[in-house]
């Protein structure tokens, strides 16, 4: 998900209850590191899950 941030990957998930989406960044040494976990509820995911998990990375970056 380049529109997150470089590295940033998606993981979909689709069982009987519903359709669910994991933003995580995974190209660290020591961690995983999830942006953000959620059940979709429409087709495309909403700017807002993007821009929430975007939010956590800059965070994240900030902090280290």
């Amino acid at each position: 998900m380049k529109t997150v941030g470089p590295g940033v990957r998606e993981i979909r998930i689709r069982d009987a209850s519903g359709a669910f989406r994991i933003i995580y960044l995974a190209t660290l040494p020591e961690l995983v590191l999830v942006l953000h976990a959620f059940q979709k509820k429409t087709q495309q995911t909403a700017q807002h899950d993007v821009e929430l998990a975007a939010k956590r990375l800059r965070e994240w970056k900030a902090m280290q």
